[in-house]
């Protein structure tokens, strides 16, 4: 089956038609949040009455400062869920990222050191002990051998060689 691509006018209305909708129901959204704010008030927030005589008053005034504190410590208790919850995510997402092997791995530098700076690196202000690892190799001593001594010129041993002469020294000295 063979599917037509959509024209620009077409894709130009189904769109506004879509942002349209949104529109409204995003005013809806809006609507339905301002009047849960006033059902809300209305039931948690009696209207205020002011009691006419001081005693009244000072009793209305502790009353309403009771009712502050205990919302403070309700803010409080959930600022501190909050807190916990968001450092549990904050971990899990964390272990997440370790799970999936998806974290970079550092580039590693050559860095050239002695050995008596690697020491003191690992071992800190522990090491006195200057180690100079030269100083501990097998001396070995270059013999000269025998052989390259008599060979001499390499001429001179081809002008030996040549001819039949040559043939007959090599034979007789194998003889």
């Amino acid at each position: 089956m063979s599917e037509k691509k959509m024209t620009s006018s077409r894709r130009h209305n189904l769109k506004s038609l879509l942002l349209s909708i949104a529109k409204t129901l995003q005013e809806k959204e809006a609507a339905q949040a301002i009047t849960d704010k006033e059902n809300y008030m209305a039931e948690h927030c009696p209207p205020l009455s002011l009691p006419g005589s001081t005693q009244e008053l000072q009793e209305f005034c502790k009353k309403l400062h009771q009712e502050i504190d205990r919302i403070d410590e309700e803010r409080y208790d959930l600022n501190v869920k909050e807190e916990k919850a968001n450092k549990e995510i904050e971990d899990l997402k964390i272990k997440v990222i370790d799970l999936k092997g998806k974290f970079k791995k550092p580039t590693l530098r050559k860095v050239r050191m002695s050995a008596d700076q690697m020491l003191q690196a690992l071992l800190g202000s522990k090491h006195k002990v200057s180690m100079d690892l030269r100083s501990n190799l097998k001396q070995v001593k270059k013999e000269v051998k025998e052989e390259t001594a008599d060979v001499g010129d390499w001429r001179k041993n081809v002008e030996d060689k040549a001819g039949m002469g040559g043939r007959k020294k090599m034979f007789e000295g194998e003889a």
